[in-house]
């Protein structure tokens, strides 16, 4: 039996791949939540209250007011905010446990992998004032072989286990990236077509424009203050 909300879910949240996760997530389930955006681009990810719910100041996270007993929850990191909020409303994470499995091998490689190489493929080829070669190769090469592990996993399948799951939700976000990631989507046609399905879907569509007007305002790559913040830290 899944769980009926009644009071929002905060959604702290910055229009990221990884903040695309959650959104999409939420509009697939279609419970209450309010968004309460955080601009890392100008530092609001280390102030104090977001902290408290999020100590390794990255977002998304969310409290949950109607969390385990009743009572209000925060949870902080992506892969474990799918994972509750999956297993609490019992959609998108499968009961049976071979196949939960499977769901949380390839919610792993995204947030082991996928996510962090595409990422470092993001500062090198596109953020960093110095622009290294070797650096640039290295994270293309790794790029272009994830991508070759997605496509092979997707042959013959509609999406990454089978049914639909917050695997694909959180793999989409980082492989919209593809262009600039300098990955020919071409060369990998299962990856191809499972993003069109992906963005047929009409909850994908919404979650992918939840803070699109404050994105845009945030222009990273020219940005110097904020690449500071994002990239300066110790």
């Amino acid at each position: 039996m899944s769980a009926i909300q009644t009071q929002p879910i905060e959604l702290y949240y910055w229009p990221t791949p990884n903040g695309f996760k959650i959104s999409i997530l939420l509009e697939e389930l279609g419970v209450p939540y309010t968004l309460k955006l955080v601009n890392i681009g100008r530092g609001e990810q280390f102030e104090p209250d977001f902290l408290k719910i999020a100590p390794n100041n990255r977002m998304p996270a969310i409290i949950d007011p109607e969390g385990p007993g009743g009572k209000p929850i925060s949870v902080f990191e992506s892969g474990a905010i799918m994972k509750y909020l999956g297993e609490k409303f019992d959609k998108f994470y499968p009961a049976d446990l071979r196949q939960r499995v499977a769901v949380d091998e390839w919610l792993m490689w995204q947030m082991g992998g996928f996510g962090p190489m595409l990422g470092q493929n993001h500062h090198f080829g596109k953020y960093a004032p110095e622009k290294i070669p070797y650096a640039i190769k290295r994270y293309v090469d790794e790029a272009n072989r994830l991508y070759g592990v997605l496509n092979r996993r997707l042959e013959g399948r509609d999406f990454v286990v089978d049914d639909y799951s917050i695997a694909d939700m959180a793999i989409i976000g980082w492989a919209l990236g593809h262009e600039g990631q300098q990955i020919d989507i071409n060369e990998h046609p299962n990856v191809k077509n499972w993003i069109d399905r992906m963005l047929a879907r009409p909850a994908v569509q919404v979650g992918l424009a939840v803070g699109k007007k404050e994105r845009e305002q945030l222009n990273i790559a020219s940005d110097k203050e904020a690449q500071k913040v994002l990239f300066g830290q110790r």
